[in-house]
Parts: C-alpha cells; structure tokens; sequence
C-alpha cells in the first residue's frame, strides 16, 4: 500500500483532512445529529436510533473520537458520549475559512 505523504502538507490542511474525513459517512453524520439533539448519549441510545449494528457503530464512534469531533466517558460497562465542544468549534472554523477562500469572482470555469 502506498503512502499517504500527509507530512508534505501543513497541520493545518492534515487538520481538516482529518475533519473530513471523520465526517465522509452518512452514519457519522447521522451520530452527530443525535448528539447535538440529545446533548449527551449513551451508545445503546445511538444504536436503537440508527439501522447498525452494535460493533458497527462503535466503529464509527472510533472514528469521531479520534477525529476529536467527539468525547466520551466511561460510567461503569456504558459509554457517554457528546460533542466535544472545543474541537467541535476548531473545526468549524477550519471549514469554514476554508469554503470562505473561494472567490466567485476568480472562477476560471
């Protein structure tokens, strides 16, 4: 398998690689909506939302988490988890200045 390069490219740009990345499934899309809804969800709550599997979901879960869109806590066998407010406002920032580059004005298209 070849490599990605991804340390030719600024933090910066592997940042919101990462971002989205973590959000390029319908599934995670679908996690997030549930927790900015609920606030805070216990992942046998996202399960009963959502058409997947228990080890499905946890894998997407995985994913958010180490993408930091996500935290969780553990409380005895169950897991909380919201949305990481600090990381959630990085990439919301990343994104957005990133879609505010473009200038209609310079379209060569």
């Amino acid at each position: 398998m070849g490599l990605t390069k991804s340390e030719e490219f600024s933090v910066k740009d592997n940042k919101i690689a990462n971002y989205a990345k973590a959000m390029a499934h319908p599934a995670r899309i679908a996690i997030l909506q549930l927790l900015i809804k609920k606030q805070a969800c216990i992942c046998g709550d996202i399960v009963d939302e959502l058409p997947l599997s228990q080890s499905t979901v946890s894998q997407h879960l995985k994913e958010l988490k180490d993408a930091g869109l996500i935290k969780g806590d553990i409380d005895g066998a169950k897991v909380c988890y919201c949305i990481d407010e600090k990381e959630w406002e990085a990439a919301k920032t990343c994104i957005t200045n990133l879609f505010s580059s473009f200038n209609k004005g310079n379209s060569c298209c």
